[in-house]
């Protein structure tokens, strides 16, 4: 399956990695190398510890690169009255009577507690592309959907402070 990302996610990832290559993995040699001069392997928590971080520093840099060479690049750009990526939507739920604010993004930089929604989640799938007023149904599953309706569209927050997200 590929991950739809944008030239900025590609970006950073790569920066990332270079980061990860450059720094990290240099400072969690040395750690290696320290812990394991204090003496005894089997009882060495500290040498298991330098080693867990050494390993999760790989394992990441092998994730991202994974996911650049497997990324379909999309574009970030949308027509002023529709929802886009990068975009904040204001969303009226009426089962709920609840309004929410939520910022379109791609997998990589999704976070629901944060309020940043996924293009590829039910309701970032829903919303996308429908301009203000538009009332969507958002289909969670076979058996389960909502309706939302758009209340507003703001273009002028930018993508490039969100981070990415972890594993």
């Amino acid at each position: 399956m590929f991950d739809n990302l944008t030239k900025s996610d590609i970006e950073k990832m790569q920066e990332e990695i270079e980061y990860r290559k450059l720094v990290v993995r240099k400072e969690a040699l040395e750690a290696v190398k320290e812990a394991r001069a204090h003496g005894d392997l089997s009882e060495n928590f500290e040498y298991k510890a330098a080693k867990q971080d050494k390993n999760r520093n790989e394992s990441r840099i092998r994730y991202l690169e994974k996911m650049i060479k497997t990324a379909r690049i999309i574009s970030d750009e949308s027509k002023d009255n529709e929802v886009g990526l990068g975009d904040t939507v204001e969303i009226y739920i009426p089962d709920d009577d609840e309004t929410e604010r939520y910022k379109l993004v791609t997998t990589v930089r999704g976070n629901s507690l944060q309020g940043l929604i996924s293009i590829d989640s039910p309701l970032g799938k829903a919303i996308r592309r429908h301009k203000v007023g538009d009332r969507v149904h958002v289909n969670v599953d076979d058996r389960f959907g909502y309706d939302v309706e758009i209340r507003s569209i703001d273009k002028s927050t930018g993508g490039e402070d969100d981070k990415l997200r972890s594993f």
